[in-house]
């Protein structure tokens, strides 16, 4: 039986992948529900080269970009076919490419921002004028999940709040997002570098070392350590 999932989960990811994101501009694919959770995940890679108006995508990254979207999907489906977590109440999600560039994460995330400015609106409108005809409106995102680098992520930041949107990121380590005059609607799921840096640090204690070097990159924004040593 759970193989059988699996193997839905994985032809509908293909046809995700492989008939929305790429097949359309807008790099988006969403679910109606109840509640709506929107994400940012980089399906793609960044372009190999850039410049202020490039909007297009590298290649497809697996590995990273995915993998957490295949996560995404799998603790969705669990939640909305257990009955006890959420009784009555089915979460949809509306997911976007982020491609790992910060002006495509800013673009999609100013369609949330309209999505919910928009849902604002009609609501307040509601009681005070008739209904005329069927609504085309997209129900706005309850929070947003992403995007994965701490620049992207600290970017995106600086808009949602604006509206009061919450933020959950997945991979954003950054130790400034941890500043909650700052970032007040942002929360994560991983520890910031901070921790990190403690524990490279209780590592040299441990071990007594009184020599180490460290090897630093910026690659993907991200922060690779090497650390060595001999012992006292």
């Amino acid at each position: 039986m759970k193989n059988v999932k699996q193997l839905k989960l994985s032809c509908f990811l293909l046809y995700i992948f492989f008939g929305s994101f790429i097949s359309t501009e807008q790099r988006s694919t969403r679910r109606d529900g109840d509640i709506i959770l929107g994400a940012l995940f980089p399906i793609h890679r960044p372009p190999q080269e850039t410049s202020r108006y490039t909007r297009s995508c590298g290649e497809i990254w697996e590995q990273y970009g995915i993998h957490r979207t295949e996560m995404f999907f799998l603790a969705l489906e669990e939640i909305n076919s257990d009955p006890k977590i959420l009784p009555n109440i089915t979460l949809g999600w509306d997911i976007r490419d982020s491609c790992w560039y910060s002006p495509i994460a800013l673009e999609q995330s100013i369609d949330f921002i309209k999505n919910s400015i928009a849902g604002s609106e009609d609501n307040q409108m509601n009681d005070s004028l008739p209904s005329c005809g069927s609504k085309s409106k997209e129900k706005p995102i309850a929070g947003l999940i992403g995007p994965g680098s701490s620049q992207n992520t600290i970017q995106v930041q600086n808009m949602l709040q604006m509206f009061h949107i919450p933020q959950i990121g997945y991979s954003a380590t950054s130790m400034d997002l941890s500043n909650k005059n700052l970032y007040k609607y942002f929360l994560r799921v991983v520890p910031s570098d901070n921790y990190q840096a403690q524990a490279l640090i209780d590592v040299v204690l441990r071990y007594k070392w009184t020599y180490i070097s460290t090897v630093h990159s910026e690659e993907w924004k991200q922060k690779i350590f090497h650390v060595n040593g001999t012992a006292s």
